[in-house]
């Protein structure tokens, strides 16, 4: 039987592997989405003291580090009955967007704009990030220090731009200053400009492309998204799921996640896939990540985003199908994340120095923490003994949410591919830049 084998595969933090098997005459017999690394977080965390996850967590992902530190201390503090200050709280949720900004640009400018840019037949060896510094490079120094913005924020609150140390059981071990919070108002307004920016190449891209969204990855799931009253968020909320049809199915509290996520384990990967528990699986295969946040919301929390949001719905509906959707979806949640990082920092919480509390007691306790990460809604779930120890840990970090969709679209693309020539037939614009 003839096999392909993409391994690894690149624009993709992470190692995992794509595997097609064809039969003999040429049809697709199955598409497979093989993640290979373990990873043992969670027994690591066994016998840890509960005050220590927010530090050994980040170390999953150098992508999100942020997202996994703070659902770690929400846990913590969930189990111990804790509620910080509220400055402690707001500068969490700034250090959460800080985070967004840097890698919506990463990964829109960095893993997907070389496809656009050149086209997605270019030379591999011109098409990536160091051809788009080449050829475009006033365009790569604004990227550059959009996202520069983004991680200066990550260390300048969570003491690292990677790895954040600051959220402690009961607030932050460090305020920010005025005059840090000043430096940032300064460049917040580029940032915003940049991503409008953005948001202007991320709607031409997706009406250049359009034969491509509507025809190629129209894949019908469940989505999965954090909402606040219906109010589109990354930090605080409730939990969303909508059908493939586009009814609100579920919106739960983070603590009731179980009843909602379930893990299915397949033959062929050490991943499981997360889907939504009452469907069952496959029928309740979901994605998360920007998309599926765009759909589950009701409206965005800032008054460009929103309307931004509202011209996407216009043109493809909700929900949104189209994989394609995702690029756009990214940019809209970047304008948002860089106008609610100015309203934050326009706070005057945010300077406060009231960022812990002075006593804190370990207790026995269950906690859980859910926040948005940048490719999907992350859980942390930690049970601490009465000396306040981790006894047990459950992780669900986002990639899981997404790879039974991952595979069932692999298998579409391979059926368009090798069956029926879909691809050989779409209607591709011209490169924004010949080489």
């Amino acid at each position: 039987m003839p096999t392909i084998k993409i391994e690894p595969v690149t624009r993709l933090e992470g190692h995992l592997n794509v595997t097609i098997e064809l039969t003999d005459d040429g049809k697709v017999k199955d598409a497979m989405a093989r993640v290979t690394l373990t990873r043992f977080f969670e027994k690591f965390l066994e016998g840890r003291l509960m005050e220590h996850a927010p530090r050994i967590v980040p170390r999953i992902c150098g992508i999100c580090p942020e997202a996994h530190h703070l659902a770690s201390i929400k846990a913590v503090e969930d189990a111990w009955d804790i509620t910080p200050p509220t400055p402690a709280h707001k500068l969490r949720e700034l250090l959460l967007q800080a985070k967004m900004i840097s890698s919506h640009i990463i990964h829109f400018y960095a893993l997907a704009a070389p496809d656009f840019v050149f086209g997605p037949f270019a030379d591999p060896a011109v098409r990536n990030l160091i051809g788009i510094v080449q050829h475009l490079p006033n365009e790569a120094k604004a990227t550059i220090a959009a996202m520069r913005f983004g991680q200066d924020l990550c260390a300048t609150i969570g003491g690292r731009a990677v790895h954040p140390v600051t959220s402690l059981p009961g607030g932050q071990s460090k305020a920010l200053s005025e005059e840090e919070r000043d430096e940032y108002l300064k460049r917040v307004d580029e940032v915003i400009d940049f991503a409008n920016f953005s948001l202007g190449l991320g709607k031409k891209v997706t009406n250049d492309y359009i034969d491509v969204a509507l025809k190629v990855g129209i894949l019908p799931t469940y989505y999965v998204g954090m909402a606040n009253n219906g109010v589109h968020t990354y930090f605080d909320g409730t939990v969303r799921v909508m059908d493939p049809e586009g009814k609100i199915v579920a919106d739960f509290e983070p603590r009731d996640y179980r009843d909602y996520m379930g893990e299915y384990i397949t033959d062929h990967s050490y991943t499981s896939h997360v889907f939504y528990k009452p469907a069952g699986y496959p029928k309740g295969i979901w994605r998360a990540n920007t998309l599926a946040r765009i759909n589950v919301v009701d409206k965005m929390e800032t008054p460009l985003a929103q309307q931004e949001l509202e011209a996407f719905r216009e043109l493809l509906g909700r929900p949104c199908h189209a994989t394609f959707a995702y690029h756009w979806a990214r940019l809209i949640e970047l304008l948002e994340s860089a106008e609610k990082t100015k309203i934050l920092l326009e706070d005057p919480d945010i300077v406060s120095t009231d960022v812990k509390l002075a006593d804190i007691e370990p207790k026995e306790g269950e906690g859980v923490g859910i926040v948005e990460a940048p490719r999907g809604t992350l859980t942390h779930n930690y049970w601490s003994n009465p000396d306040g120890v981790i006894t047990k840990a459950n992780l669900i970090v986002a990639t899981n949410h997404n790879l039974g969709a991952i595979e069932v679209g692999l298998k579409q693309m391979a059926v368009n591919v090798f069956e029926k020539g879909i691809v050989s037939e779409l209607k591709l614009p011209e490169p924004m830049v010949k080489t």
